[in-house]
């Protein structure tokens, strides 16, 4: 079955080798050597000042983010179910929450966020996902942080990169916390989380606060090659696996790579007749608004072995998904476009010509003219 969600995504066999070792204990020189492999690699995907490793799920990083560096008010950005998410994180930690929302097919705007922070001065912290997975839309991050910060400089830039980490070059100029998560671009099983800081960050989180996502007591041990309480051995023996393989292919190719993926998948798509969902589609997975989706899906599983993902509340059976994070090769996600293209027919669409495979690969391979 070839998996075409967007997390968990594929974990390379040389990945999953490494992690088949024998296992070892986490207070050892051993482990200290593989985590600051690790630890290093990730200064240098992430670009930030600071990094750190959380035996969580992506939504422990969204939770540690919000305690440690909003103090007062946040400012969430909903347009899917992760934007959503941040404010019932911080409505759960008593703190003050001010929420703008958009139809999840739509980005924010810099000029949205600037006069909420006007309507709302206690905001201190503003928490915004880069690539908001449930409709498959990119907003525009790197904008809004430079617009906040040329105005409010104290205020926190959150950012969720769960989906954008491994993915597409980060601007992290105005980010002050840049969040992965080990199941999706990094292609480990699911954790595993990672938290960029920058050193404003780290000086706001001072003492930190909570106990187990207490940054500030992560930050502190990590520095020195260990983790405040047990550590995630065999999620850290992949990722320095994983990095180093991202290493030897180059950050840059493999953005390319990434970027030339998505761009063949939307146009085939687009040449068969179908609809992106998104106003600004997300370099991480294409998104298909469509009146079939829950059959194109359920043909592509059992006649394709593709597992695609569908939607969800509002966009129940109203959308697909298909990803590009990770190490996909051309073939495979020719085969998905392909694929598509023949359930298609199946269904009484449009008869089977080959144009989906056609388009992929004269996008991908730059063969047109």
């Amino acid at each position: 079955m070839l998996l075409f969600t967007p997390g968990p995504t594929p974990v390379p066999e040389s990945v999953r080798k490494a992690m088949a070792e024998e296992t070892i204990h986490h207070r050892t020189p051993e482990f200290e050597a593989i985590f600051e492999r690790a630890r290093k690699a990730l200064f240098g995907l992430m670009k930030t000042d600071e990094v750190v490793m959380l035996a969580s799920t992506g939504t422990g990083a969204m939770e540690a983010a919000i305690t440690n560096l909003c103090r007062d008010t946040l400012l969430n950005i909903n347009a899917g179910k992760f934007g959503e998410r941040f404010g019932k994180i911080a409505q759960a930690h008593g703190l003050q929450n001010v929420e703008l929302t958009y139809e999840w097919d739509t980005p924010s705007t810099p000029e949205d966020v600037l006069a909420a922070l006007q309507e709302n001065p206690r905001i201190d912290a503003i928490a915004v996902q880069i690539s908001e997975s449930a409709g498959g839309l990119r907003h525009p991050v790197e904008a809004i942080a430079a617009a906040v910060k040329a105005v409010r400089p104290d205020v926190m830039i959150i950012a969720d990169g769960i989906t954008a980490v491994g993915v597409e070059a980060i601007d992290v100029t105005h980010i002050d916390a840049l969040l992965a998560g080990s199941q999706k671009a990094l292609m480990l099983p699911p954790g595993l989380a990672v938290i960029g800081l920058s050193n404003a960050a780290v000086e706001k989180i001072g003492a930190g606060k909570g106990y187990y996502f207490n940054l500030a007591t992560e930050i502190k041990k990590q520095r020195t090659n260990t983790t405040a309480w047990t550590a995630a051995t065999t999620l850290v023996i992949g990722l320095e696996a994983v990095l180093a393989e991202i290493e030897a292919k180059g950050l840059e190719t493999l953005y390319d790579e990434t970027a030339r993926r998505g761009a063949a998948t939307r146009a085939a798509f687009e040449a068969l007749g179908l609809h992106i969902y998104p106003k600004t589609p997300a370099a991480s997975m294409t998104t298909i608004d469509d009146a079939n989706a829950n059959e194109i899906r359920a043909l592509l599983k059992k006649e394709f072995d593709v597992n695609m993902a569908g939607g969800q509340d509002h966009l129940k059976g109203k959308i697909f998904r298909v990803n590009h994070m990770g190490l996909i090769k051309p073939f495979e996600a020719a085969w998905v476009v392909n694929a598509v293209e023949v359930a298609l027919d199946k269904l009484g669409r449009r008869s089977y010509d080959g144009t989906a495979g056609r388009v992929f690969n004269e996008i991908y391979f730059g063969l047109t003219a």
